[in-house]
């Protein structure tokens, strides 16, 4: 009877650790795409309309550019619903709306440029 009863239990436990991810919060799904796709961002920065091109590795690297002309770039991560950057510009974490797909435009407030307008590459 004890076997039966450590062989329950024991089961009750994997079963319990394998569905304990599916409680987890999801992953921003805007993020997801933001990270494949790319976006351009347009700010307002000391009176100084800015269109930023944002291309985003795999290896936690981003580049950006304006006019075709590259700027730099950095680090990234990727924090729950924020999108955390590191450059030599600074750094900071921007939280973003979950839900936005390709083509999808909104608004954030960023540690760097202040206001601004997200569009997601399609």
């Amino acid at each position: 009877m004890k076997t039966t009863l450590k062989n329950f239990l024991l089961a009750a436990g994997v079963i319990a650790a394998l569905a304990a991810p599916a409680f987890a919060a999801p992953p921003n799904d805007t993020l997801a795409v933001v990270v494949a796709k790319g976006t351009v961002i347009k700010a307002s920065v000391q009176g100084q309309d800015l269109e930023l091109a944002m291309a985003y590795k795999a290896d936690g690297t981003y580049t950006a550019s304006m006019m075709g002309q590259q700027l730099g770039g950095g680090t990234y991560t990727v924090d729950g619903d924020k999108l955390c950057t590191k450059s030599d510009l600074g750094e900071g974490c921007t939280p973003y709306p979950a839900g936005k797909k390709a083509g999808d435009s909104f608004k954030i407030t960023s540690p760097t440029l202040g206001e601004a307008t997200v569009t997601i590459n399609k």
